[in-house]
């Protein structure tokens, strides 16, 4: 398989992306837990508060390993365009096996996060109806 240098460079711009919408969804839930804190502190005897707190560490959870197997994603193809360049193909074939990995890993727990998050507002909508 021929590997070239532009290759791991189309990366660039779509993990660039997945990084801004992963930060997004950040600020979303750093936003919701310090609006749900506030609203803790005014009327401390909510009901549905536990189930919200599992919930919302979860999803922090999986945000944080999102971003962490994206990192991983982009190290390696930074690593794997710096491997081409030193004329070292299969090991640039092998690092950007290990990076399409770590990206298909990061987009598994963001599906696992949009799973939870909207079984979450589906809870919220039961609620109000």
């Amino acid at each position: 398989m021929l590997l070239t240098l532009t290759t791991p460079a189309l990366f660039f711009p779509a993990i660039s992306l997945l990084f801004l919408s992963y930060t997004n969804k950040f600020l979303a839930l750093a936003t919701l837990i310090r609006s749900l804190h506030k609203e803790f502190q005014t009327n401390p005897d909510q009901l549905h508060l536990p189930d919200q707190i599992v919930n919302l560490r979860r999803r922090m959870m999986l945000i944080k390993y999102m971003q962490g197997l994206g990192i991983g994603s982009f190290i390696f193809c930074v690593m794997d365009m710096f491997l081409l360049y030193l004329g070292m193909e299969y090991a640039a074939l092998l690092i950007f096996g290990a990076c399409l990995l770590l990206l298909l890993a990061s987009l598994l727990f963001c599906a696992i996060e949009v799973h939870i998050s909207t079984t979450a507002l589906d809870l919220q909508m039961h609620d109000m109806e």
